[in-house]
């Protein structure tokens, strides 16, 4: 329970804050990961370097001897460069004698190395497989010398400074001599030894004076990460807080704000997208109210005329006639239409209907269509033509693809002009049939045809009562064509009319 309040309450912080933790939090990793390494490991580092220092200059120094170059000149190079000993020995024969030897005083003290030595480290390293390396301490004569060399003094009564000596006993404790032992074959029967020797110096003193420089850097760099973490907290979330404080507007339906929050990349693209969001939401809103005032006028006005003509029927003596009863029984057909494209709808764009796919003439299948208007062209005038040269066969939902050419049809009877003429036509090519219908209206305007497909748009934006259809068919037509994987479109110039078409690949 107390870890679940904790984490409660961490994640109830501002993002200033909790930048400023992480920032803090860093640094003094930082902090901590320095001071350890440079307390602990810092020796370690030291000692390792230093054998990869004796590995190369040995090498360097065997490479020279292998290729008979003179090694002298090269062996007092380096050991002066690198403050190393080294020493060549002929060991070719029983009794090695010693071919160079560095000149430079060596702080180890080792200027010079006794044959019992040389002797025991060439069986260490014949053992090892002809390389050796290892550390031992430094002898204690080397040690009172180096530290008579460095300034220790005796006073003149003849007592020791006890400062001194018990500096000198802990350097004897601390310092250690570097060996590395190398065997060198140049021939069969002819070889030689290499002894190098370096002084590991004691980094006590060293790492002190860094701990005291830590300590000062410590608090610099606290300081330092604490108003950094403030700055840098404060101009990454400000931009934030205005984006939220903006969206709880957005969120009370107020689409008058405008996002013009600007920082980093990321709260430029989040702006701009709240922006595009902003207006479609804005438009959607606009759409809604639209689409329930178009519902309530469709379903109003047939069961007005529903119950105004049976009100007739029923108080008015010879009104109970077939052409009244027909009345109610159209308003009724229409209003069970628009209930059941309204539900069709629903469940195309929740995915709940699934196609039955057949092979079957969609050239017939329109033809079937067309047989619907044979009342509509003989009564009312209409001029309704299907314009093709062949079959064309498709796989695809029989009843859902005539569905499609029916309110296609539909749509453009509405808006069809004073001439009343709609133009279906049957392109087909070597993959694919398109299926193109025309009618000769009052076209629709090119910002608004991205609209069209959606569910009671209104170009005009005044509602009118079809002459067919329930203002669904477009919207019903474009998730049956998504389902189908089918292309899809329309084509309009004001005053000349509109063409919607669509494509299916053919069998």
């Amino acid at each position: 329970m107390k870890q679940t309040k904790k984490i409660s309450r961490w994640r109830r912080l501002p993002l200033r804050y909790k930048l400023s933790i992480y920032l803090i939090a860093f640094s003094a990793a930082m902090l901590v990961f320095l001071w350890v390494f440079q307390s602990a490991f810092l020796e370690t580092c030291y000692t390792l370097i230093r054998q990869a220092q004796v590995k190369t200059y040995a090498s360097r120094i065997t490479s020279t001897i292998k290729k008979g170059e003179n090694a002298a000149t090269v062996i007092n190079s380096l050991s002066r460069e690198l403050e190393m000993s080294v020493f060549v020995y002929n060991s070719s024969d029983e009794i090695m004698t010693k071919e160079y030897g560095s000149e430079f005083n060596n702080p180890s003290g080792l200027r010079d190395i006794n044959m019992h030595s040389v002797y025991s480290y060439y069986r260490l390293a014949e053992e090892a497989g002809g390389k050796y390396i290892s550390t031992s301490s430094v002898k204690e004569e080397s040690l009172f010398f180096n530290a008579e060399q460095s300034g220790s003094t005796v006073d003149e009564a003849g007592k020791d400074d006890e400062d001194t000596d018990f500096r000198v006993r802990e350097r004897r404790s601390r310092v250690q001599n570097l060996i590395y032992a190398e065997i060198v074959k140049l021939s069969d029967d002819d070889e030689c030894f290499v002894l190098v020797t370096a002084m590991i110096t004691p980094v006590d003193s060293v790492i002190s004076t860094i701990r005291v420089q830590l300590i000062f850097v410590s608090i610099v760099f606290i300081l330092f990460a604490i108003i950094l973490a403030f700055i840098v907290s404060k101009r990454l979330s400000r931009p934030l807080v205005e984006i939220n404080t903006t969206i709880k507007e957005l969120a009370h339906r107020n689409y008058d704000v405008e996002f013009n929050s600007r920082g980093y990349l990321e709260v430029n693209e989040l702006s701009d997208t709240l922006n595009i969001t902003r207006r479609e939401l804005q438009k959607a809103d606009a759409l809604r109210q639209e689409l329930i005032a178009n519902i309530s006028h469709d379903l109003r006005t047939p069961l007005t005329m529903i119950t105004g003509y049976g009100e007739v029927m029923r108080d008015l003596p010879g009104e109970n006639t077939p052409e009244n009863v027909q009345v109610i029984i159209d308003e009724a057909n229409r209003l069970t239409s628009l209930v059941n494209d309204m539900l069709d709808l629903s469940k195309l764009q929740s995915g709940a209907i699934e196609l039955d796919k057949e092979q079957f003439s969609l050239t017939d299948e329109i033809n079937d269509i067309f047989l619907r208007y044979t009342k509509l062209r003989e009564q009312e005038g209409y001029n309704i033509s299907f314009k093709y040269d062949k079959n064309a066969y498709v796989y695809a939902d029989r009843i859902k693809l005539g569905q499609v050419v029916y309110n296609f049809i539909n749509n453009a009877i509405n808006h069809c002009g004073e001439d009343k003429t709609v133009i279906v036509t049957q392109k087909v090519n070597d993959k694919r049939v398109r299926i193109e219908v025309t009618d000769h209206g009052e076209g629709i305007p090119e910002d608004k045809l991205e609209y069209i497909w959606d569910r009671y748009y209104k170009v005009d934006k005044d509602h009118k009562r079809g002459v067919i259809g329930t203002g669904l068919g477009l919207s019903i037509v474009k998730n049956i064509l998504v389902l189908h994987g089918a292309k899809y479109g329309v084509k309009s110039k004001v005053g000349s009319g509109s063409t919607f078409w669509f494509e299916l690949e053919k069998i």
